[in-house]
């Protein structure tokens, strides 16, 4: 079964984030697929702190990006939108330079409630952080 709706491909995706933090830092969707969305990132000036490594909270809005943009696009066709409850993030290995790779999937996809969990690596594919975030899914007023 597919998630997402036929609409939501890496071009409509990249194109919601025009003048938005997500263009800022550089981050850019790669691949929808049935059930998973995925964006890279770079590593540079934009993204770390001040020692030369990725910013955790950069992780975080990467993170973030992902889950709730899936969260919205599984609702897409319907008369509802998600917002954000709650994120934690592991760090769990340092980036220096490159890009790393933020993949989402669904954990809990409920009536009221979502819980999505991203996974980002390194070009090694080495894990780099886990997080998961919970959103709310509410009602569109007319």
């Amino acid at each position: 079964m597919n998630l997402f709706p036929p609409e939501v491909t890496v071009d409509t995706l990249n194109k919601l984030s025009v003048r938005t933090m997500v263009e800022y830092i550089g981050i850019e969707f790669t691949e929808v697929g049935t059930n998973f969305i995925r964006a890279r990132m770079p590593v540079d000036h934009r993204t770390q702190q001040p020692y030369g490594l990725l910013h955790g909270g950069a992780s975080v809005v990467l993170a973030e990006t992902l889950g709730s943009v899936a969260a919205h696009c599984s609702v897409l066709n319907e008369d509802k939108y998600c917002v954000g409850l709650e994120i934690n993030a592991n760090h769990i290995r340092s980036v220096k330079s490159g890009f790393v790779t933020g993949t989402t999937r669904p954990i809990h996809i409920g009536k009221r409630t979502q819980v999505w969990e991203i996974l980002i690596t390194n070009e090694q594919e080495e894990l780099v952080c886990i997080s998961r975030i919970t959103l709310a899914v509410l009602d569109k007023k007319p």
